[in-house]
């Protein structure tokens, strides 16, 4: 087993060796002098995860006749427990927190992309905002059915303002929508607030309805649009995938289509989304879908129904508690689309560029993983 690991090492290196130069080749000055203190690291220790090296993948896969207008970050599905009860999940986003710091150059802004906290006690959502409040650059909040179903967003709203809204930033225009509200299947039952909140936190409680943006939430998101103009790009924050991709797990967004209806107008839309905790890739006509990484834990892919754009990350280790974790950055581009990024803790980082999304699959195709999910 040894000598072929270290073949197999060997190869990856090479290959690695080989792409580096290669986006050598095409740096201008600047650019090569913001790498070349990290490819001492890389050549020397001959490690397969280089510190920092999404900073490398970012060269090698960018589109040399086109610069992104910004960037932003984003750290998403932290489920935070009090300390006392899981400090383990605090570390893991103390680090996403330690690693957007580092940027250089900072982000515009930071996106958290929902489930701040585990089963939305007050505590442990005063947790995550004090943690979140050592970010150097803006955050933007969305709220995840984690951080909802026990007082239905009193504790949410006090924090952080309302679950639904919208800004503007360098042309491009951003929503933030509220997309895992459910149908009252607990006044029935008469069940107490964390009977409500421990069925919606089960990934395949049969009990609980799948999520929706719901009436009020789609009239809201009517009367906003009605503001954009349709050569707007609209990028738009959603914590349960906007479409319907498995339904047994509420990996679901019930009233997607009456979503999609509304967005098809314009001229480009992109969706970032939380929830699966994985790297997922999706579009629908004008609309790109991007998932987001966990700081917790991943997901394991679905049994069925994954979006055929999607080249699933490798399945992680067991053994690994980072392995499958991360959090990420996103290049917008002037038409709105984007190059997204993830920075994955224990592995080579994945960049899904927007060439990928816009030629269905035929170019800039991410590298297929080694060792597929089952």
């Amino acid at each position: 087993m040894w000598p072929l690991k270290w073949k197999t090492r060997e190869r990856e290196y090479r290959r690695q060796r080989e792409e580096f130069f290669e986006a050598v080749k095409r740096l201008n000055r600047r650019e090569f002098m913001k790498i070349a203190g990290l490819s001492a690291a890389v050549f020397t220790a001959k490690q397969i995860v280089p510190p920092h090296s999404f900073q490398v993948v970012d060269v090698v896969r960018a589109d040399p006749q086109e610069k992104p207008l910004f960037r932003f970050a984003y750290i998403s599905d932290t489920h935070l427990y009090e300390r006392e009860l899981n400090e383990r999940f605090v570390n893991a986003a103390l680090r996403a927190v330690r690693d957007v710091n580092a940027l250089d150059p900072p982000p515009d802004f930071v996106l958290f992309g929902g489930d701040l906290a585990q089963l939305g006690q007050p505590k442990e959502l005063e947790l995550g905002k004090q943690i979140l409040s050592e970010l150097k650059v803006p955050v933007k909040m969305m709220v995840g059915e984690h951080d909802w179903f026990l007082d239905m967003g009193e504790k949410w709203r006090e924090l952080f303002g309302p679950e639904n809204y919208s800004f503007d930033h360098k042309g491009v225009h951003f929503i933030v929508l509220m997309s895992v509200n459910e149908k009252d299947f607990w006044t029935e039952r008469k069940m107490t607030p964390m009977e409500r909140m421990l069925t919606v936190a089960q990934l395949d409680n049969p009990i609980q309805s799948r999520f929706e943006v719901g009436e009020e939430g789609r009239e809201w998101l009517r009367r906003d649009l009605a503001r954009v103009s349709k050569d707007t790009p609209i990028i738009i924050f959603s914590h349960s995938p906007l479409y319907k991709y498995y339904r047994p797990w509420n990996f679901w967004t019930e009233d997607a289509e009456a979503i999609h209806e509304m967005l098809f107008p314009f001229r480009s839309v992109t969706v970032i989304h939380g929830h699966t905790h994985q790297l997922l890739t999706h579009r629908i006509q004008n609309i790109h879908f991007h998932g987001m990484l966990s700081t917790a834990w991943p997901w394991p892919y679905a049994p069925e129904g994954l979006p055929k754009l999607t080249l699933p990350m490798e399945r992680p280790d067991p053994f690994d508690e980072a392995d499958g974790t991360g959090w990420g950055t996103v290049d917008v581009h002037r038409d709105g689309y984007v190059d997204k990024h993830y920075n994955l803790w224990s592995r080579n980082p994945i960049t899904v560029a927007k060439a990928y999304l816009e030629s269905w699959g035929k170019e800039a195709i991410p590298p297929a993983p080694e060792f597929p999910p089952y």
